[in-house]
């Protein structure tokens, strides 16, 4: 088994957007965990990596010898009763999976959220993904319920999970920028 200590755990930058559509491929073409079946092409990734860093999103790499091998990103939503979330999307190329580096990109990416206020994170993952449940749920995310036959591949269709983790929650006693009400 092989160690994958020299991973770095960095900001998403330009100059990183097609190394990261690579690996979107590579996962993607699996068909087994991503929205996707094979990677958006590039111009789409560049525009969306570009829109995230431009909003000042949560957006990392991890690297290996300047490759991206895995990313976590976080969307902040658009309408301004929703804009105190975000949706999480990531991945980790299969040779790099089981090491510890999700959980890396995760808390990353988690601590530029609470950074930058966002007080709810959300994703949905496939009800058959065990590992990313398991990666999820071990940083605090909750399941919240079952989106029934919500992917379809090949014309099998899967259940999903959604889940969440509400930053505030989270926060030291005070530190959350929403006032919660006892009732």
């Amino acid at each position: 088994m092989a160690i994958f200590s020299n991973i770095e755990i960095a900001p998403m930058t330009p100059e990183r957007i097609e190394s990261f559509h690579s690996a979107i491929d590579v996962v993607a073409r699996e068909r087994l965990y991503l929205t996707f079946l094979e990677a958006p092409p590039l111009p789409e990734t560049r525009a969306f990596v570009l829109n995230l860093l431009r909003n000042g999103d949560p957006d990392f790499v991890a690297l290996a010898d300047g490759e991206v091998i895995g990313w976590c990103d976080i969307r902040r939503h658009f309408f301004p009763t929703h804009a105190h979330r975000g949706t999480l999307g990531m991945g980790i190329l299969p040779a790099y999976r089981s090491r510890g580096i999700g959980r890396r990109l995760i808390e990353a990416a988690l601590a530029k959220a609470r950074e930058i206020g966002l007080t709810r994170v959300e994703l949905s993952v496939h009800a058959d993904n065990a590992r990313a449940i398991a990666l999820y749920r071990g940083v605090g995310f909750i399941a919240e319920g079952v989106i029934r036959d919500a992917i379809c591949i090949d014309g099998e269709y899967r259940d999903a999970i959604g889940m969440a983790m509400i930053l505030r929650d989270r926060w030291p006693s005070g530190g959350g920028k929403v006032a919660r009400s006892n009732g």
